[in-house]
């Protein structure tokens, strides 16, 4: 039914992105990196992929751990384009997966779509899927780099404001880096495609019905002093 995100995300072989000389040059051309169905959806830009994977919070890391697929949810950050993963050492996967196929997927839900006939309802989304080999981190500075670019993603202006990870922690914390290589993005942002035969039922609605994901105002722990102010970096998330 239509009403699935299509299950075929890629990237025709014609995909270009810009350089820095203005010049154009393929992002990727493998078999699964080409889009098979609808391909007047995929976005053509590196910029469009870095656009869906920065606005972003959480994305789900795919993988074959004992012969079986498994996918985690987890956050994440940007670096160019290298898209770095965070987990903890003691995770069973971490040092299976150090060297192995993944795929890395971000989804925005934009719109539900509702059209005359069960079938055409669909959705309104933007869609990066990510293939890559997991490599862990082992360079201190990329590390540090890395984390950093985690914990900004999710929380801008976070690591001025806090204290820098101890070694003990770090020590802890394993760091994966994806490259962005071989990605595809997929986006729609339409209204309902009803066949001809259905727009004369003018007794059925059609339309999207936009969906959003919004912060709320923020809500101090209870050990933060009742007279210390909301950060401006926090503030400046929070609904006016």
């Amino acid at each position: 039914m239509a009403f699935l995100i299509d299950d075929e995300m890629a990237l025709s072989g014609c995909h270009w992105t810009r350089d820095a000389g203005g010049m154009s040059a393929p992002l990727s051309s493998t078999p699964r990196t080409t889009l098979t169905r609808l391909r007047e959806r995929a976005r053509t830009d590196r910029a469009d992929l870095h656009a869906v994977l920065d606005a972003g919070l959480v994305c789900h890391l795919g993988f074959v751990r004992d012969g079986a697929p498994v996918v985690l949810p987890t956050g994440y950050g940007r670096i160019g384009d290298t898209l770095y993963l965070h987990a903890s050492t003691g995770a069973g996967y971490v040092r299976g997966i150090a060297g192995a196929p993944v795929c890395v997927t971000v989804t925005h839900l934009d719109g539900i779509v509702y059209a005359r006939s069960a079938f055409h309802h669909s959705m309104n989304y933007r869609c990066a899927v990510v293939h890559a080999t997991a490599r862990l981190v082992t360079d201190p500075d990329e590390r540090t780099a890395a984390v950093r670019a985690i914990v900004e993603h999710l929380a801008p202006g976070s690591w001025d404001h806090t204290r820098r990870p101890t070694k003990r922690e770090m020590a802890a914390t394993a760091v994966l880096a994806v490259a962005l290589d071989e990605a595809s993005v997929k986006v729609r942002a339409a209204g309902p495609s009803d066949d001809e035969e259905d727009l004369a039922a003018l007794d059925v609605w059609a339309g999207v019905l936009p969906v959003r994901t919004v912060f709320g105002p923020p809500q101090p722990c209870p050990t933060v002093p009742a007279a210390m102010p909301v950060p401006a970096h926090v503030a400046e998330r929070a609904p006016a």
